[in-house]
C-alpha cells in the first residue's frame, strides 16, 4: 500500500484508537519512532512507535494494508530486524491491519529449516463497522469506515458516520475539521472518498436549511420578490392604459412604454417616444 504525508499522519493520530479498538491493548505513553528505521532502499514502515502495553515499555509496528501482498511476511521480518537495532531491549508488538476488498490471502508467518517468524494479521472483514458505531465516540466512527459494512448501503453509513459526527462535535468546530479531515482521508483506502464527499454536501444543504437566519432570509427574501413583482405588474398595467390610446403605441417597443413621463405625454398629445429607445 502506497501513503502519501496526509494518509500516514492520519493513521498516525488514530494510532491509539486502532491499538484501543481494533487490537484490543491496552496501551499509553505513544511516542512514534519510525523516521529513525529508514532502509537503504527506503523501504519505511508504516508506524512504530514506543508505548506501553499493559504497562509495560514496549515497541508497537503497526502495518495499514489494502491489498494482498505475498511479500507480506519478508517485509514484516525485515521491518523487525530494523526494529530490534534501533530498540534492542524492548518487546515488539507487530501488526497488519488488512482493509482491502479481496479475501485476505496474505501469510502471517514464515517457516524455513530452523527459522520460524510470526506476526499478527487482523482482517477488518471480520469487524462489524457496527461494533464500533456503537461505542458511539469520534474516534470509533472514523474507524468505523475501515470496517465491514456487511449488506448495508454504503452511502447509509457514511451518512449516519457524519451525522453524527457533527452531533457529537456540535460546540468544537475545530475537532469536527479534525475528525471529518481524518474520514476522508480513510476513506480514499475504500474507495469512498467521492460517496464521503456526496454525503458531506447534502448534510451541509440541510444545517443550511435549518438554520433560523436562513429561514428568515429566505422569508425576506420572498417579501421582496413579490414587492417587485407588484411593482412590476403596476408598470405592466399602466403600459397596457398607454399602448390602448394609440396604434403608434402598439408599434413601439416595450422598453420605450416604462418610463411614466412617457405615458403623461401621450396622454396631452406630446412628443411620442422614439422606436428603439426610451424617450427623452
Amino acid at each position: 500500500m502506497k501513503k502519501d504525508v496526509t494518509t500516514k499522519e492520519a493513521i498516525k493520530a488514530i494510532t491509539e484508537d486502532i491499538a484501543i479498538y481494533i487490537l484490543g491493548l491496552k496501551i499509553d505513553n505513544v511516542e512514534f519512532i519510525d523516521k529513525e528505521l529508514l532502509r537503504i532502499e527506503k523501504r519505511e514502515a508504516d508506524i512504530v512507535a514506543t508505548c506501553l502495553i499493559d504497562k509495560i515499555p514496549a515497541l508497537l509496528h503497526l502495518e495499514i494494508q489494502n491489498d494482498n501482498d505475498g511479500s507480506m511476511a519478508e517485509r514484516m521480518l525485515r521491518y523487525r530486524l530494523d526494529i530490534m537495532r534501533a530498540r534492542p531491549k524492548l518487546p515488539i508488538h507487530q501488526y497488519v491491519v488488512y482493509i482491502g476488498k479481496e479475501k485476505l490471502t496474505m501469510p502471517e508467518k514464515i517457516e524455513q529449516d530452523k527459522l520460524y517468524f510470526c506476526y499478527t494479521i487482523v482482517d477488518m472483514h471480520t469487524i462489524d463497522c457496527e461494533s464500533l458505531i456503537k461505542m458511539d465516540t469520534p474516534d470509533a466512527l472514523v474507524l468505523a469506515i475501515l470496517c465491514d459494512f456487511k449488506n448495508r448501503s454504503e452511502k447509509d453509513v457514511c451518512f449516519y458516520i457524519l451525522n453524527r459526527l457533527s452531533e457529537l462535535t456540535a460546540q468544537n468546530s475545530e475537532m469536527l475539521k479534525k475528525y471529518t479531515q481524518m474520514l476522508e482521508t480513510l476513506s480514499e483506502n475504500r474507495n469512498l472518498k467521492n460517496t464521503i464527499k456526496e454525503v458531506e454536501a447534502m448534510l451541509s444543504a440541510v444545517r443550511i436549511e435549518d438554520l433560523p437566519s436562513y429561514e428568515l432570509g429566505l422569508e425576506r427574501g420572498m417579501e421582496r420578490g413579490m414587492e417587485r413583482g407588484d411593482r412590476r405588474a403596476g408598470r405592466s398595467r399602466r403600459v397596457r392604459r398607454c399602448r390602448g390610446r394609440g396604434t403608434a403605441w402598439r408599434r413601439a417597443p416595450r422598453a420605450a412604454c416604462w418610463p411614466s413621463r412617457a405615458c403623461r405625454e401621450a396622454r396631452s398629445g406630446g412628443d411620442r417616444p422614439r422606436p428603439g429607445g426610451p424617450p427623452r
